[in-house]
C-alpha cells in the first residue's frame, strides 16, 4: 500500500519532540548565514547570491542526471541579476527559462501557488519543446496512463512508486494547493517545506518535471519561513549530494505509513548540511570578490577572465588538481601556444601560482592574498 492509500491520507503525522534538536540546529545555522551575508558589502552579497543561483540551476538539474552548460547557467544569472560579467557565454534557453523559474519561486512570496504557476514553470523546463520521444505534456497535467517510477532493465523494470491515478489527480493537487497557501498556523514552517517536497513529489503531477518543480516549491517554502526572498544555500545542491539516500528516504516514505518523522528529520538534516555548505562557500565568494578588487588595475584580456573566474566561481571544482595548459586550451578554445602565454602572463601578473610539480604536468592555481585583520599590508596566501 501506498501513502496516498492510506485512510486518513493526507493527514500527516511525526514526533515534534524527535525534531526538535535539529530545528534548533537548523534556525541557528539560518541566523550565521544572514548574519554573514548582512555584514557582506553590497557587490559581495550580490556575487553570493549569484553563486547560490548557480548552484540550484546546476544541482537540481543534476538529480534529474541532466548536465547543463555551466557557463550558459553563469550568464544567465548574471543577466538576471543585471551584472555585467567579463568573459562569460553565450546563455541558452534552457538556462535561462530555469533561471527565471528558480528567481519566480522565491519571489512575490506573497502570492498564492496555483496549479496554472504549477503548469507554467513545468513549461519552463521544457522551453525546446517536449523532447526527442515527443511524450511530454507540457504546461498540463499528466495523461491517463499510470505514472510509475521505475529502474533496471527495460525487460524487467522495477517499480519503486506508483502515482495516485490521473482520475483523482485534479482533486488531489488542489488540496496540496490550499494546504500550501493556507497551513495550519502552529506548523513549524521548516516542516512545512518537507511536508510540501513530500506530498508534491508523491502526486507527481507532471509527465515529467516533477522533482525539479517540487526543489522549485519546497524553496519557496524555505524562503517564505525566512521571509527572504534572495537565497543564500542552495537545498537541490545538499540533495546532490546524497542523492542515492534521496531516493530511498522519498521511496521508504511513499511505500510507509503516515508517519513521516523518518522523511522530516532526513530533510531537515539535508537542509542543515545545505547551510553548512553555505556558510563555507560565501567565505569563497568573499575570497573571490577580493581577488577582484585587488586585481581591479590588472590589465587582463577576455580569456584570462574567463578562466579566472570559472577557477573562482561555483565551477571551480571541475580544477581541483589545477589549471593546465591543456584545459586552458578547452576552455579558452585556443592554441597551445597562447594557452602557454596566458598562464605565464597570469603568473607573472600575480593572478596564478605554480603547484608542485613541472613540464608537461605544470598545474597553476588562483593566488589568493586574503588581507588579515591586523598589520595593514600582512597578506595570506590561500588556494582556490
Amino acid at each position: 500500500m501506498y501513502i496516498w492509500e492510506q485512510h486518513s491520507w493526507p493527514h500527516f503525522e511525526w514526533d515534534e519532540s524527535v525534531l526538535r534538536p535539529t530545528l534548533d540546529v537548523v534556525r541557528l545555522l539560518q541566523g550565521r548565514v544572514l548574519g554573514k551575508t548582512e555584514a557582506a558589502p553590497g557587490q559581495a552579497n550580490l556575487d553570493v547570491e549569484m553563486d547560490t543561483l548557480i548552484q540550484n540551476a546546476i544541482r537540481t538539474s543534476e538529480i534529474e542526471g541532466e548536465r547543463l552548460d555551466v557557463g550558459s547557467v553563469r550568464s544567465s544569472v548574471a543577466r538576471h541579476l543585471g551584472l555585467q560579467q567579463a568573459g562569460v557565454s553565450r546563455t541558452t534557453p534552457e538556462s535561462e527559462a530555469l533561471v527565471e523559474l528558480l528567481l519566480q519561486s522565491t519571489h512575490q512570496l506573497d502570492e498564492p501557488l496555483s496549479r496554472e504557476q504549477l503548469c507554467l514553470w513545468q513549461s519552463m523546463l521544457f522551453v525546446q519543446g517536449p523532447g526527442v520521444l515527443g511524450n511530454v505534456r507540457v504546461g498540463e497535467l499528466r495523461g491517463d496512463q499510470p505514472m510509475q517510477v521505475v529502474s533496471g532493465r527495460l525487460d524487467r523494470p522495477k517499480v519503486h512508486f506508483e502515482a495516485p491515478p490521473r482520475v483523482q489527480l485534479g482533486t488531489e493537487l488542489d488540496a496540496f494547493i490550499a494546504w500550501f497557501n493556507h497551513p495550519p498556523q502552529e506548523l513549524d514552517a521548516l516542516v512545512r517545506a518537507g511536508i510540501a517536497h513530500l506530498w508534491l513529489i508523491t502526486l507527481h503531477p507532471f509527465d515529467d518535471g516533477n522533482g525539479r518543480v517540487t526543489r522549485a516549491v519546497t524553496d519557496r517554502a524555505l524562503a517564505q519561513a525566512e521571509r527572504q526572498s534572495v537565497r543564500f544555500y542552495s537545498l537541490s545542491a545538499a540533495i546532490m549530494a546524497r542523492r542515492e539516500a534521496y531516493y530511498d528516504h522519498l521511496e521508504n516514505a511513499q511505500k510507509g505509513g503516515l508517519d513521516i518523522t523518518p522523511w522530516l528529520l532526513w530533510f531537515l538534516d539535508t537542509l542543515k548540511e545545505a547551510l553548512e555548505q553555505a556558510l563555507l562557500r560565501i567565505d569563497r565568494v568573499l575570497l573571490k570578490t577580493n581577488f577582484w578588487q585587488q586585481h581591479a588595475t590588472t590589465v587582463l584580456n577576455e580569456r584570462q577572465i574567463k578562466v579566472l573566474n570559472r577557477l573562482l566561481d561555483t565551477a571551480g571544482e571541475e580544477f581541483e588538481q589545477g589549471m593546465n595548459a591543456r584545459k586552458y586550451q578547452s576552455l579558452a578554445k585556443v592554441s597551445k601556444a597562447t594557452a602557454t602565454r596566458d598562464l605565464s602572463e597570469l603568473l607573472e601578473k600575480g593572478c596564478l601560482y605554480k603547484l608542485p610539480g613541472g613540464g608537461r604536468s605544470t598545474r597553476y592555481a588562483v593566488l589568493m592574498r586574503e588581507r588579515l585583520g591586523g598589520e595593514p599590508g600582512d597578506d595570506r596566501h590561500s588556494r582556490a
